[in-house]
């Protein structure tokens, strides 16, 4: 599986942005999906994830409330709407694909994406 993340882009506190991870590939509906984030200076972190079917989605606790996760599976993509964004929100952010069971560890991630900037201005 091959992931191209984007939609990454400067932006004012309070402002919005949305991610798409585009996958190639049959068996993307076959895969959990996760998003993640590293902060300059900071280890790569658990933003939002839904699992294969879609039927479930999970956020960190600093995320939740202002980011929505969901997937597409008949156009292979996932997407994360990101509101009310602040500047902590600043970093690259990651699309990744888990073949196993569900998991918010980056560890259990197969196939990453190459990142998109997103930058919160205050």
């Amino acid at each position: 599986v091959q992931l191209q993340a984007s939609g990454g882009g400067l932006v004012q506190a309070g402002g919005s942005l949305r991610l798409s991870c585009v996958a190639s590939g049959r068996t993307f509906s076959t895969y959990h999906m996760g998003w993640f984030r590293q902060a300059p200076g900071k280890e790569r972190e658990f933003v939002a994830g839904i699992t294969w079917s879609g039927d479930n989605s999970f956020y960190a606790d600093s995320v939740k409330g202002r980011f929505t996760i969901s997937r597409d599976n008949t156009k292979n993509t996932v997407n994360l709407q990101m509101n009310s964004l602040k500047p902590e929100d600043t970093a690259v952010y990651y699309c990744a694909a888990n073949r196993g069971s569900w998991s918010r560890n980056l560890r259990e991630y197969d196939y990453w994406g190459q990142g998109t900037l997103v930058t919160v201005s205050s």
